[in-house]
């Protein structure tokens, strides 16, 4: 017998019709020869009303009593839920998240599940009851309630379905799948029939609000495969699963991250410790930054600039103006309206030319670039937020996805669930949403290719990248550093087999722009990969302070939400790999 976990966000149970309408699909489920666990949100916007009701009482409520209120929601919820179940002759059981035997840590609003029981779920399962399960909450080592924060009902049905070996968590909710970009702002856009999960990571972690980048964590991490679809529509939805079952794309999809903002040290030394020094002080403040960009530095000086929420802004200046003096910095500057487009597609590390045609677009819709960063998977630039939807059009019409084939493929409501192989008991169940590092790669066949002094205004990387296609060079990382007095400089990466070809067509494309072009034949890049690396404050650091540690100047950066890739000189690179394996745990 197949196990199946199925969420009801707050509009799919905002009133008893709809409670009534969702119990039916999980008693439809049941009926099918499954055992069914249901996930439940607050009605509609009841959270909305108990936060107004506390700011009523207290102008700073305290953390606790916050969770201990809002909690209330998705009790009310539960409790309706089995009730509609049983008007319907059928069995089922409410629990909140302490009866359930969801294990948290302390910190109250914005917990992370440290493990979850299963005894008591199990027994209610195997006495033939629909469990209804409230989302959103656990229960600390004290017997404090506390609550996972925004996203928290999604990340407890994926955390649910991890650890009872689930074969599918159905994610009910108002949109009917996973859409190339939000359609709210591009109605051309178009659903998705399957994605995988370090696009959908990206695409989460980026804006794309249909999963909170922490359901997609633990998904992820334990192989769950989930099906989002709608309420309200009879459609098939899409299907998140592993990269090696779903379908390649040079871009899957666009995402747009609304509010951030920039912040860049200037001249800082260009020497070993100075990104420890930032990152280390940042993540003891409980930041974390999202986009990290060191330039290449120059007369043993170089620029970092990084990106946080615009939330974050005030404390993170603060923390970096206190480095920037400890550095000697010459100053700081910051930016807050400004926005990120990022196209993410797990086929493009295995195409040509997808950078050229993003810069090429934008470049087209007179947009400049601010800032670029790019991983395997992914290509994100910073713009002035006016430009923001401009932007996502431009980039999305560039990738013909108002044109991709979604329909189909994607319901598996009546297919037979094959159960996957349990996973290792204690891994399921203690520290669930830890850091989780996968691998670090050392990969030492590249060169290292830098424009600096190139004119700051549209289409300059479009230039760069157009010619740098038409030469048949396959791109690896790429890096624009913020523009300082009118000029940007970018750097990229090449097979080091190419380094004479990249030098000529760069030289080139420099004498019509008043640029000049350094380069070094070969350089070592190392990668780590996991999940959590953009969601767990430090992690920049705990990759920047072993380098440090051990003298290792670090010459450039890159980031995403499942990797992070530094470059380094090419003699330091066997050295790099053994620290920073051993940093993370990895030897």
């Amino acid at each position: 017998m197949a196990l199946v976990v199925q969420k009801f966000g707050g509009t799919s149970v905002a009133d008893p019709q709809k409670i009534l309408a969702a119990a039916k699909k999980a008693i439809a489920r049941q009926q099918g020869g499954h055992q069914v666990v249901v996930v439940v949100s607050a009605m509609g916007h009841q959270t909305d009303v108990l936060v107004d009701l506390a700011k009523q009482i207290s102008d700073r409520p305290s953390a606790r009593e916050m969770d201990m209120l809002l909690s209330t929601g998705e009790q009310v919820s539960v409790a309706l839920f089995a009730m509609a179940i049983q008007s319907l002759g059928h069995k089922a059981v409410s629990l909140t998240g302490a009866q359930i035997g969801i294990r948290t840590d302390s910190t109250h609003t914005k917990a992370r599940i440290k493990s979850i029981s299963t005894d008591h779920v199990k027994k209610i399962l195997d006495g033939g009851a629909i469990v209804i399960a409230a989302g959103f909450q656990g229960i600390d080592q004290d017997g404090n309630i506390t609550t996972l924060g925004r996203g928290g009902s999604d990340t407890t049905a994926v955390a649910l379905a991890a650890v009872l070996d689930a074969d599918l968590c159905e994610i009910y909710t108002d949109v009917d799948g996973v859409y190339t970009t939000d359609p709210r702002m591009l109605p051309e856009a178009r659903r998705l029939a399957s994605i995988s999960y370090d696009e959908m990571l990206e695409l989460a972690s980026l804006g794309a609000g249909v999963m909170h980048p922490r359901s997609i964590e633990f998904a992820k991490k334990f192989g769950v495969k989930v099906l989002v679809r709608s309420s309200f529509k009879d459609v098939p939805g899409t299907v998140i699963l592993a990269a090696e079952e779903s379908t390649p794309r040079p871009a899957s999809g666009v995402a747009l991250a609304k509010d951030e903002a920039r912040i860049t040290l200037e001249n800082i030394p260009d020497q070993p410790g100075s990104s420890h020094a930032l990152f280390s002080q940042l993540a003891a403040s409980g930041i974390a930054v999202d986009m990290i960009v060191q330039n290449v530095g120059q007369g043993g000086r170089a620029d970092i600039s990084f990106t946080v929420p615009a939330d974050d802004l005030t404390g993170a200046l603060d923390v970096s103006n206190q480095v920037a003096r400890q550095l000697a910095a010459t100053g700081v500057s910051h930016d807050a309206e400004l926005a990120k487009v990022s196209v993410v597609g797990v086929g493009m590390e295995r195409e040509e030319g997808v950078a050229g045609r993003m810069f090429t677009a934008l470049s087209a819709a007179g947009i400049n670039v601010r800032m670029i960063t790019t991983s395997e998977i992914k290509i994100s630039v910073l713009v002035d937020k006016k430009d923001a939807q401009a932007a996502v059009q431009a980039v999305h019409r560039a990738f013909g996805l108002e044109a991709e084939t979604t329909d189909g493929g994607a319901d598996v409501a009546g297919s037979q669930l094959v159960k996957s192989s349990p996973l290792d008991v204690v891994r399921r169940l203690e520290g669930m949403e830890d850091l989780a590092i996968e691998d670090c790669q050392l990969d030492s066949s590249q060169a290292l290719v830098t424009f600096t002094d190139l004119p700051d205004k549209p289409g300059v990387a479009a230039d760069v990248f157009e010619e740098v296609g038409r030469a048949g060079l396959f791109v690896d990382m790429i890096v624009q550093s913020h523009p300082r007095n009118g000029l940007a400089e970018i750097s990229f990466t090449v097979p080091a087999g190419d380094r004479d070809k990249a030098i000529d067509v760069a030289q080139k494309i420099a004498a019509t722009r008043g640029a000049t072009v350094a380069d070094v034949p070969h350089v070592a890049k190392l990668s780590i990969t996991g999940v959590g690396i953009r969601s767990h404050a430090g992690v920049a650091d705990r990759l920047f302070k072993p380098l440090a540690d051990c003298g290792i100047n670090i010459d450039l950066v890159s980031t995403s939400e499942v990797r992070l890739n530094v470059v380094v000189a090419a003699e330091h690179g066997e050295k790099s790999l053994k620290v920073l394996r051993e940093a993370f745990g990895l030897s």
